[in-house]
């Protein structure tokens, strides 16, 4: 029937978003893409138009699950841990797969074929809504008293280092190298006193 999209929409979707990921928008073809999905070509024009509102709609597929993986992270009562929780999460997270397939949406960004607004835009959303849980776990518990910054800083300096920590993986391919980064931003951010004193100490 017109209207009715004859292929199972979350299952294609995934599918897609699995090529999307491992190859980047720009290597990524709509026949590529429907013979990744099992969905004919005509299919996915008539159901998304094309290749960029098909990634759209992974996209914000994407920034759903990981945007409510960080929360389920950030919900640690110990900021610490939480922080660190959110780390570990991000680096399994990019280091999946044989070869790892990176992080898609540092993937996209620095993607030249992926320079539309309404890609940026998508991309700007979800770092955005990242800030967004960062800063309020930040203002839970008096954690806002632990940092050495105040809590927009400290979410952004979070979120920049996860985009840098990608292009380490990218060049290196070692997470524990990813994970002792990490940890160095949280002993930064959370024991700023500590790190004064052991500088002193050995001057």
């Amino acid at each position: 029937m017109v209207g009715i999209r004859q292929f199972n929409e979350d299952q294609t979707l995934d599918l897609a978003m699995e090529l999307f990921w491992r190859q980047g928008f720009g290597a990524t073809s709509m026949p590529q893409l429907s013979e990744a999905t099992g969905v004919l070509r005509g299919s996915l024009y008539n159901a998304y138009g094309d290749k960029q509102a098909l990634f759209l709609e992974v996209f914000a597929r994407y920034q759903a699950r990981f945007l409510a993986s960080a929360r389920q992270a950030l919900e640690e009562p110990n900021l610490e841990r939480a922080l660190k929780d959110f780390f570990a999460y991000t680096i399994a997270s990019m280091t999946q797969g044989n070869p790892s397939r990176g992080c898609l949406t540092t993937k996209t960004a620095i993607d030249e074929t992926a320079n539309s607004e309404p890609i940026r835009q998508a991309l700007r959303d979800l770092l955005d809504g990242l800030e967004a849980l960062l800063m309020e776990r930040f203002a839970m518990d008096q954690a806002s008293e632990c940092l050495a910054l105040e809590p927009t800083a400290a979410a952004r300096l979070v979120i920049t280092l996860t985009r840098g920590i990608v292009v380490i993986e990218r060049l290196y391919q070692d997470a524990e190298r990813l994970k002792e980064i990490a940890n160095s931003l949280v002993e930064v951010l959370l024991h700023p006193q500590n790190n004064f004193t052991n500088t002193a100490n050995q001057s």
